[in-house]
Order: C-alpha cells, then structure tokens, then sequence
C-alpha cells in the first residue's frame, strides 16, 4: 500500500469518528452539548492534521454549525469578527482555539464559494474576511514554523500553514496583496512613531515579489512606493545595493544630483511617513553642503527652513548624534520639529542641548540596548525618540500595555508643554526617577508602589520606554491616594497629572458605586454646552483636555474604560460637525459597533488625529473636563438631537447600565 492509499484510509477512518461525533453533538440539549463538544474537537483536529483535511472540513462546515460546533462562542456570529484576532487565535498554544478558528475560516470558504448559504453573512463579506485574514497571516503562508511556534503548538503548528495554504487557493492569493498593502497605508496615515512592524510587512513583500515560484497577483496596489520609499527611493539605491555603496556615490556626485536625491528622499518621506536607511546616509553626508540642500532633504517648507538656519548647530548636531541608519526613522521627526516651529520657544532649545549632553544612568542604557539592540549606542536612540516623539506627538502608542495615561500624559506634553516632556525624560534617564506633586504633596515613582502595567514594558518608542514606568507607578498613586473620596477619582487626578490646562470642571455619567448610567441627558448637554461650536459661541478648544470613553467591540458590546485627548470640534469636509482626538491606542482605526467607526484619515484629520461625528462620540464619552469659570450652561440642545445620541448609548455600553426606573418605564 503506498502512502497516498495509507493517507487517504487514515482520513476516512477519522471523518468516520468526526461524523459520529458531529452526529452525537447534535442531537444532545443545548445543556448536554458542552460533554458531547469534546470529542467533535478532538476529531476535527486530528482530520486537520491529515493531506486533504481542510476540504473534509469546508465539506461539513453547514454540518458542524448546526450541530453546535460555534454555539456560545463568538465564532457564532460570523458578521462581527474581526479578521485581526485571527492572528492570535491560529497561533494559540491552546489546540482548541486553533481548531476553532481554523474550522470558522473554513466555513467562511464555504460560504465564499456558494456551498454553504450563511443567514448571518453573504458571500462577499465572507470572502472579504479572509482576504483580510490571509493579508494579516501572511507569514504563515510562506515561513515554517518557528522554534517558540513549535514548542507551543506542536504539530498544530504545521496545520495552521496548511489551512493558510488551502485559503490561499480558494480566495486567490491576487487578493491578499491588495489588502495587505491597503492595511499598510491605513496605518501609515495616521503616522505612528513605531513603524518596525510596518517595514516588516514591506520588507516580507518585497521577498515574496521577488520569488518568481510566488504569484501575489499583478496588481501592485500600491506596493511599488512602499518598496521603494525603503530599498530603492532614487536612482543612485535603485537596487538597493548597501549604505557603504550608496555612500560612495555620493562623493561622485555634483550640487544638481545631490539636490535631485535630496528631493527623492524627501519626497517619499512625506508620501509614507516611512524613511529609508539610505535617507540618513544622504543627511549626514549633506551636512558639509550647506543648509539648502539639507533643507531640501528634509522636505521642509519656508517655516522649516527658518527654523533651521536660525537654530543650524542644533540641527547638525542632532543629525551627528542621532541619525544613523539604524535610527533612519527620526529623520521624519526632525523635519515636522522644524516645522512645528517649537524650537522658538525660549526653553525647548536649551532643553534639547541640555539632553545632548546628558549622561545616562546605566539601568537607562540597559533598557535601551534590551529594546533595541547595541548599535548605535543607547543615547543615540533616546534622541531618536526624542526627535520622533516632538515631530509625532499624535504617533505615540501605548503598546501591549495598560498604560493608556501615561501614554497620553507625553503625547499632550510633546503637544503643547515640550519643555516639560524634555524635564520628566531628564529626570527618567538620569536620575531613574521622577517627582511630581499631587495637591502639594510629592510623589516619587521609586517610592511608589505597582503601577497599572504588571510589567515593565518592552514594545515602546524610546522615550516612552524610559518614561512611562515612572508615570505609571506615580498615576496609580495619585489613585490610590484618592480612595475613600465620593466620586471618580480622576476628578482630581487628570488634572494633577496632565497639566494646569486639564479644566478643573468635571463631568461624568456613570455611578462610581453601581455603575449605572446618572443624569445622561444633563451630562450630554453640559458636554455640548462646553465643545459644539454651535452652542458655545463658536468657541475653539484652546488647550487639549483629557477625556474618557467607554470602549466598545464591533458588536457594540462593553470592553472597558479607554482615556483620550479631545483636540479640536470642527465641521469635516462633508459638512459633519466632528470631533477630533488623540487615541494612544496603537491604531486608532476601530469599529465601535452599531455603525459607530472610527475614521483616521478622508475626514479632514490631521496626522495622528481619530475622528467621530459629534453625536457618536458623544454617545461613547463617560467622562470630560471644562473649565467652570467658562459661561457654559446647559446647552439648548434640540431633543431629536439627544435622542440620537442617547440610542447610540443605549444600543451599546449603556445597554446594561440604564438606572432602575429607566428599565421599570
């Protein structure tokens, strides 16, 4: 018996087992069918791990649902799931959520190829959901597994690749390009500080494209500028042939080449928000051209270039200590400092200077060097941050951490108090220390206890790798020492920590006690008394406030409470009156459920900026701060327009919140 007869009698030994189960699963209660789950799970498993399990599979997907298989679970509901998740879930050292996944993406084939007419999802959504999916997996497809993949999931490993492949097939690897390079650029707009993962994806498609055994379609998508903007930006890296050799090609060249390079670079820097190893190599080399063409390597407008011939020591001895290849990435920073103009400002020049010539404790370099490698030296990549971190003040993420606070305590900092986020980072790498006060009294984060993050954080930009431990342990002794107060404590503690410009006004509409929703129409007209322009004089918001909003999942469900920055209220393009806010969470882009969706960019948003029309971000918003000496009384608001918003509540994280009363009625 040769090994395809072998193969092909051991699948049907197992899909006998798993159709005897799947059978057995059916007819049992909704009580009884948690025992009977066990051995479907085991079968589907063990069919997987067979050549042709995946079509076995999709084969008895309409079986397997109606059986129970995704009852209970949120692969019932396959229109809310979020093809993201799915990275996690395929590579789950749990086998069941692995069979899971894989067995919902099969049924979501099926339902794709016309097999199987789903009452919950069409066809072409279905196939939308695993083109995103193969986009986000893309690794999978392609790589073996790793060693932690191969510790952890065994051979269930090996069935992940196979079902990638097999999806891969079905939908048509031309479509796994275009999405993934749409996912790409959507992140890109809104122009994050941390973009290695970024040029992971960008450096995994430029391989794949180069493999002529892999067809990703003939549609670049828009492929070609991201490639080029790291590997081949101009003529002279074309063929991105090593920054020793760009270099000396440099020396070959005359003031129009070089100034036809420096416009390139620049050029595609601003496109992408990325910025290629070989831009700082151009810079560096510029610095001994003179300050035209330097400002013409940094793209830089007529404010730009003032600021950097009024302040060109600074800028070159930025560009000596903390632009290498390795740092390329600050580049982009550097340029939107300038252009912000802020080195205007009597202390941030100085305070720059100042971190120039700062030593670093060694716990400081030692955490850099973890983070991100020896070379270039620890400092080096602290002014990287720095630089990044004052261009980008809306690019800061808080990473895989409960740090939401702090993270947007230095992003309002680098925003409209720079000199202060230069201070607390001194204190943080020098001294491993940072004092504050909370109503008179210090605080220091070394005398504090635990913060929210049960860790040190590892995944954050430089800066916020040194800083944000400090400001979390002191945050949470703010907190702490607000316990026994009535009310939310951020009353006091917003204000405390973030700066005099948090209004001391507050608002909230949620019991602190119950967790019942209080006063919500007074709380919503208060709000529109204090941020709509047409109902507060046309006020503009002059100073960033702290904010919070109870996040939801894009079936509307609660996932818990989420601190924001609102910057500005004004009318998009489309004439919608929005509001604008800073979401330190990593991709602000996200479906909030009942058609509440976050935009990032097409909106009128700025770099950094997430937006909501006016009454959906109100709908989410539990807490906000004004300034109670402002003439802001309930505003007049019409009832159509609080119904609105109050259903938006209601429909979402206010559904199991209503008071006693509101339920009784």
């Amino acid at each position: 018996m040769n090994s395809t007869s072998s193969s092909s009698t051991t699948l049907d030994k197992r899909l006998s087992g798993l159709d005897e189960a799947t059978k057995s699963l059916a007819a049992s209660s909704d009580f009884g069918k948690q025992v009977k789950l066990r051995p479907v799970l085991d079968a589907i498993r063990l069919v997987l791990l067979q050549p042709d399990g995946c079509a076995a599979i999709r084969e008895r997907s309409a079986d397997l649902e109606s059986a129970g298989l995704f009852l209970g679970t949120d692969w019932a509901s396959p229109q809310i799931l979020v093809p993201a998740l799915s990275k996690a879930s395929l590579r789950s050292p749990n086998a069941d959520v692995v069979v899971l996944e894989a067995a919902n993406e099969l049924r979501l084939l099926a339902v794709t190829k016309g097999d199987y007419v789903h009452e919950l999802i069409s066809a072409e959504d279905a196939g939308h959901h695993l083109s995103q999916v193969l986009a986000i997996n893309l690794s999978l497809l392609f790589t073996a597994p790793s060693e932690a993949e191969r510790e952890q999931q065994g051979r269930m490993a090996k069935v992940t690749r196979s079902l990638m492949r097999y999806l891969g097939e079905g939908v048509g690897y031309e479509n796994i390009l275009d999405h993934l390079v749409e996912e790409i650029w959507r992140i890109l707009r809104q122009r994050p500080i941390q973009v290695d993962q970024v040029k992971q994806m960008i450096t995994q498609i430029a391989v794949y494209r180069s493999n002529p055994d892999i067809d990703l379609g003939a549609n670049s998508g828009g492929a070609d500028r991201l490639i080029s903007s790291l590997f081949g930006t101009t003529d002279a890296c074309r063929e991105d042939p090593g920054v020793d050799v760009y270099r000396s090609r440099l020396d070959a060249m005359d003031s129009s080449a070089l100034q036809f390079e420096a416009a390139g670079f620049a050029r595609a820097m601003h496109d992408t928000g990325l910025v290629s190893p070989y831009h700082a190599v151009l810079l560096r080399f510029l610095q001994e051209k003179g300050e035209y063409l330097l400002g013409e390597a940094l793209g830089l407008s007529s404010t730009g270039r003032d600021c950097l011939l009024c302040y060109h020591d600074l800028v070159h001895r930025l560009i000596d200590e903390a632009v290498h290849p390795e740092t390329a990435q600050c580049i982009y920073g550097l340029a939107l400092m300038l252009e912000r103009g802020i080195l205007y400002q009597p202390p941030v020049a100085p305070a720059i200077w100042r971190q120039l010539a700062q030593p670093l404790s060694a716990n400081s370099r030692e955490r850099l060097a973890l983070a991100f490698g020896p070379a270039p030296e620890p400092r080096a990549w602290l002014l990287s941050g720095m630089l990044s971190i004052l261009g980008l003040p809306f690019g800061v993420g808080q990473g895989d951490n409960p740090t939401c606070q702090s993270a947007r305590a230095l992003s309002m900092w680098a925003y409209n108090d720079p000199d202060y986020l230069l201070q607390t980072l001194v204190w943080a790498a020098r001294d491993d220390e940072i004092v504050m006060h909370f109503e008179g009294q210090s605080i220091s984060s070394n005398e504090s206890e635990s913060g929210v993050a049960t860790t040190l954080p590892v995944d954050l930009d430089p800066v916020s790798l040194l800083v944000v431990p400090h400001l979390d342990r002191i945050y949470a002794e703010m907190m702490r020492r607000c316990i026994g107060r009535a009310g939310d404590p951020h009353r006091w503690v917003n204000p405390e920590f973030h700066g005099w410009w948090a209004g001391r006004g507050f608002a909230i509409n949620v019991d602190v006690e119950t967790g019942k929703l209080v006063d919500l129409e007074d709380f919503l007209r208060h709000f529109y008394a204090n941020y709509h322009p047409f109902y507060n004089g046309n006020q503009p918001i002059i100073h960033p406030q702290p904010a919070g909003i109870a996040v939801t999942d894009s079936a509307a469900r609660f996932i818990g409470w989420h601190a924001i920055t609102i910057l500005r209220v004004s009318l998009d393009p489309q004439e919608t009156m929005r509001v604008y806010f800073y979401n330190p969470n990593n991709d602000s882009g996200q479906d909030w459920g009942d058609g509440v969706v976050v935009s990032t960019a097409g909106c009128g948003e700025r770099f950094g900026e997430a937006s909501l029309p006016f009454e959906q971000f109100a709908s989410r918003l539990y807490i906000f701060h004004f300034d109670p000496l402002e003439p802001g009384e309930s505003a007049n608001v019409t009832q159509a327009e609080l119904d609105s918003v109050v259903g938006y509540n209601h429909r979402s994280w206010g559904a199991d919140r209503l008071p006693t009363e509101t339920i009784e009625a």
